[in-house]
């Protein structure tokens, strides 16, 4: 579904991969590929076993956390581990409910209406030398079998403290595999728990963060256009208000820009009261690609105006394709 694109997208400058320095595993991958047995399943357009497949899956995330991918159940010691996934059989993902599911009102509206009541959020009394985001994610790599109905991929969390000029550190942590939906957790569970366990060198504690200079979003309508790519359209500009609330710590008066020139987006459609994957109330607003068979979703802070979260979805079937939850944002002088 999403490959490396999607995740320099997702990460932006703070992606820690570029100078990532990754230990040699423990088993080589010549070794993994011979263990792996004789059934073929698919990586992107590649043909690979299914051990192979299970190190790029989970070697891709490790890498971004500066390791090798420990592929054993989660909640164990890897001298406990028989294999695979063990009892960590993971989420099967269900779509956010909305409120206006069925023929949704036009949004800009509404956004008009929320920029012009948000109040302070708690970091915009509160300042530090870095940002901090922490956020969870779903979606890149995923795994699929080789007719390209069954999907599985790992989540990942993520803790960035990121200075002015771009230095600060990172945390990258691999968590549970999840599917989107019932039938891709069971043909996985099937396999991978039949597959043998693979430890591998631990990632640092702290991933330091390269030099680059960072401007946070001033509240300037024309600026704010062009940094959301509104030109070429809502798809394009829900991703970007995502890549901009995950890499800057984003003040009230952006914030209510960032609504209004969202508003005044054709395409968008107002779903009204949800609540997100992290269990908190938000208001949302979608955009159906029916050329691409996607829907983008934005959920923002009902009070705040903040970007609680970004997913993307399949149209037919509807089902999660990928997400991000932007866990929390501050100002902070402390790491870790």
């Amino acid at each position: 579904m999403f490959g490396a694109a999607r995740t320099r997208t997702l990460l932006g400058p703070v992606d820690p991969a570029r100078n990532a320095v990754v230990a040699p595993p423990l088993v080589s991958a010549r070794e993994l590929i011979d263990r792996a047995g004789t059934t073929d399943m698919v990586v992107g357009r590649r043909r690979v076993h299914p051990t192979r497949r299970l190190v790029l899956a989970a070697g891709t995330l490790a890498v971004a956390a500066g390791a090798v991918a420990v592929l054993r159940p989660f909640d164990r010691p890897a001298s406990d581990a028989p294999g695979g996934l063990g009892d960590t059989a993971g989420l099967v993902l269900v779509p956010v409910a909305y409120q206006f599911d069925a023929d949704p009102p036009e949004a800009g509206p509404q956004l008009r209406a929320l920029a012009e009541k948000i109040k302070d959020a708690e970091y915009d009394h509160r300042g530090g030398r870095y940002m901090y985001h922490h956020t969870k994610l779903w979606g890149d790599p995923v795994m699929s079998s080789a007719d390209g109905r069954h999907h599985v991929a790992f989540a990942g969390e993520s803790k960035v403290w990121q200075a002015a000029d771009g230095t600060g550190s990172q945390i990258n942590t691999q968590l549970e595999p999840q599917y989107p939906d019932q039938e891709s957790q069971d043909y996985w569970r099937r396999r991978l728990d039949s597959g043998p366990a693979v430890a591998g060198t631990p990632a640092p504690a702290m991933i330091p963060l390269p030099p680059m200079e960072l401007t946070p979003p001033a509240a300037d309508a024309a600026g704010l256009r062009e940094l959301l790519k509104v030109e070429y359209g809502p798809g394009a500009a829900s991703k970007e208000v995502s890549t901009l609330y995950s890499r800057y710590v984003v003040s009230r008066a952006p914030r209510a820009e960032i609504l209004r020139v969202l508003a005044d987006v054709p395409g968008f459609r107002w779903r009204g009261k949800v609540t997100d994957r992290a269990g908190r109330d938000g208001v949302a607003v979608t955009f159906d690609d029916r050329e691409h068979d996607a829907q983008s979703l934005l959920i923002f802070n009902p009070t705040t105006g903040e970007l609680l979260a970004h997913e993307l979805l399949t149209l037919s079937p509807v089902r999660i394709s990928s997400y991000q939850v932007i866990l929390d944002a501050a100002w902070t002088d402390r790491v870790g």
